[in-house]
């Protein structure tokens, strides 16, 4: 190529960027996992950070695939010696997203997946102010109960419980850079590639 063709260092600078982190994250039985899953099968280029959890597998997970399965003692450890970039209990488990497999990856120009609550979702917008963060949305709260009674994991009490969780996390949207309904699999995993492509194009 020769230098008429080259394009001008700074334009090169803007794309040498560092690589960025999408956050998705919305209500339990919302389907975050499963567009989270779907979209890593698009091939965008996205590293998928496998959180750390205190809870025991369901039904098909995999140790190491899925979560990273450990006892509540190995987790206190881990969080005495900062090792996680956010982390939270939920209905009495604690989930963490390892610190350096995020650090390093972002370093070295990749971009990476996290699929995390909107506690978690907030101690991310204060650690990396650049992050991505997208709410899953349910279509209807009348949905959200729906989809909570035919996942079979829950019982009557922990179901209403999570409704009335999901109902404070809903009033946190605002602290998101985006939303996406999640009526139909197909329309929204479209809808999460156009915003992974436009942000990986913003200029600042």
């Amino acid at each position: 190529m020769n230098k008429e063709n080259r394009l001008p260092v700074s334009v090169k600078d803007v794309m040498r960027k560092k690589g960025r982190l999408f956050v998705v994250s919305g209500p339990s039985g919302c389907g975050k996992t499963t567009l989270c899953d779907a979209l890593l099968r698009q091939r965008m280029g996205l590293a998928r950070s496998v959180s750390v959890t205190t809870r025991q597998p369901r039904g098909k997970e995999k140790n190491k695939k899925d979560y990273f399965f450990t006892s509540m003692r190995a987790f206190k450890k881990m969080l005495a010696r900062q090792g996680f970039l956010e982390h939270a209990e939920v209905f009495g488990n604690y989930y963490g997203t390892p610190k350096q497999f995020v650090e390093k990856n972002l370093k070295s120009g990749r971009d990476i997946l996290l699929n995390i609550d909107v506690r978690g979702a907030a101690q991310i917008r204060r650690a990396h102010k650049d992050a991505v963060l997208i709410f899953i949305l349910p279509p209807s709260m009348a949905d959200l109960r729906n989809r909570l009674l035919g996942r079979l994991t829950d019982t009557d009490q922990q179901i209403r419980q999570r409704l009335f969780i999901a109902k404070k996390e809903l009033e946190a949207v605002g602290l998101y850079d985006y939303y996406v309904v999640n009526n139909k699999i197909g329309a929204a995993v479209n809808e999460l590639k156009h915003i992974i492509s436009a942000s990986r194009r913003k200029i600042s």
